[in-house]
């Protein structure tokens, strides 16, 4: 829009320029013509009605008309030519209105006037004026010529403010231009922003009191966002729906299997792998504009998770900043944490070590560490364990899907999982999410 405001300015400005200049060199040769029509009037009073010319008066007249290089005349009549010796040859301009000398009118003797264009022996170009008056012996033509240049002089003079006038005037259009288009789109960044809060769940819908042109526009995305929100809680209730359809039957079967070890190692299987795709399932609908408090979720995980491992008296140190919380859904966030903070107790040997803060260098994400001083993971495995159904450890239980469900959930909310080396030893893994 700049691009062709800034063309359509030049444009603009480039045309007035020309048609300005037009009229100004139309204006100064109009003035000229009245300068070289006066001097006419005064060479016509030379000739009398039988065309002869009164020469003592003529060289009267002559000093009056010689102003300078250039200028020139000529009579031709019946009697001869008379008029200065390096007259140049003229050729008829393009037509003009007549313009009469006072005291000759066509009406009375038939005067005629016109405009001729002629050219130097060096080049230089002549504008002339020829006026033919009736005499009782045939027809007078008086000339009187100047050198174009004086027309040049005070175009060119004119010219110079003219263009600056011009400038200004470009640079002024152009300022103003740049202020319409920031003030015309203040509307537009101010609903991209607000769609940005929709998005990352800072607001639920978007303001509609908008501009008429943008109003259409800002309703049709609230209703998108209502039919997101729509089929996000069909999809999470037809996960939860499948969950509970499929849990009491694997029970029951697990029930019935409990005295046969290799078939309750299968049952076991089928159910890890149900809750594996139960959990895709519940990650493809994932709720981005939900918001989980991190101590308070962490701090529930931590207690079930103690629980579960009294036996080994692992010591589990929490370090969160105060207020954090991630847009994540509370019931993802716990199966995300979950999974981490069981692992880590899973292999640590005495210690486990949780921290959280946002991110210093992008505040639009929350890091959060769960490091262990275990036995670690090779550098070249880190990849691999976050795939679904691997296991470095085969001894102890599970089935390998833990880590590979975080990393899905948090890919899914614009987040990731990265492994790496705690300080000391053993696994550090490294959640970041996207901060509320």
């Amino acid at each position: 829009m700049l691009l062709l405001s800034g063309v359509a300015t030049l444009v603009a400005l480039l045309l007035a320029g020309w048609a300005i200049a037009g009229v100004l060199e139309r204006l100064v040769i109009e003035g000229l013509d009245r300068r070289l029509d006066a001097e006419l009037s005064l060479l016509a009073s030379s000739v009398d009605d039988n065309g002869a010319i009164d020469r003592d008066r003529l060289r009267r007249r002559i000093a009056a008309f010689e102003r300078g290089p250039g200028w020139r005349w000529q009579i031709v009549g019946p009697a001869g030519t008379i008029g200065s010796t390096d007259f140049p040859t003229l050729d008829p301009g393009p037509p003009r209105p007549p313009r009469m000398p006072e005291g000759k009118r066509p009406d009375e003797d038939g005067a005629r006037i016109g405009a001729l264009e002629g050219h130097e022996a060096d080049g230089s170009h002549i504008h002339a004026r020829r006026l033919t008056i009736h005499s009782d012996n045939g027809d007078v033509e008086l000339t009187a010529a100047a050198p174009r240049e004086i027309l040049a002089r005070p175009i060119r003079a004119a010219l110079l403010p003219l263009l600056a006038a011009l400038a200004m005037l470009a640079a002024l259009l152009a300022a103003a231009t740049i202020v319409q288009l920031r003030v015309g789109l203040r509307p537009i960044r101010r609903m991209r922003d607000q769609v940005a809060a929709l998005r990352d769940g800072r607001q639920a819908t978007i303001d509609e009191n908008q501009p008429s042109e943008l109003r259409p526009l800002a309703a049709e995305l609230n209703a998108l966002a209502r039919d997101n929100e729509a089929a996000l809680g069909a999809a999470r209730q037809s996960a939860a729906n499948l969950a509970h359809a499929l849990k009491t039957p694997v029970a029951a079967l697990a029930l019935d299997v409990r005295d046969e070890p290799a078939r309750a190692a299968q049952v076991a299987r089928i159910d890890a792998t149900i809750r594996h795709h139960l959990g895709r399932a519940r990650a493809a609908a994932a709720n981005n504009r939900a918001t989980t408090l991190v101590a308070p979720a962490v701090d529930g995980v931590v207690t079930a998770v103690r629980r579960i491992h009294a036996e080994r008296a692992i010591s589990i140190d929490v370090e969160l900043a105060p207020h954090l919380a991630v847009a994540v859904d509370p019931h993802d966030f716990d199966e995300m944490i979950g999974n981490l903070i069981d692992n880590a107790c899973r292999y640590a040997r005495s210690r486990v070590r949780i921290t959280g803060r946002i991110d210093p260098a992008d505040h639009r994400q929350i890091g959060i560490t769960v490091a262990d001083d275990g036995p670690g993971v090779p550098a070249d495995l880190r990849a691999r364990v976050q795939k679904p159904g691997l296991r470095l450890d085969e001894t102890g239980d599970g089935h390998g899907f833990g880590l590979s469900i975080v990393a899905e959930l948090t890919s899914l909310y614009g987040g990731s999982l990265a492994l790496d080396e705690a300080i000391g030893g053993g696994l550090a893994a490294h959640l970041a999410l996207p901060h509320a």
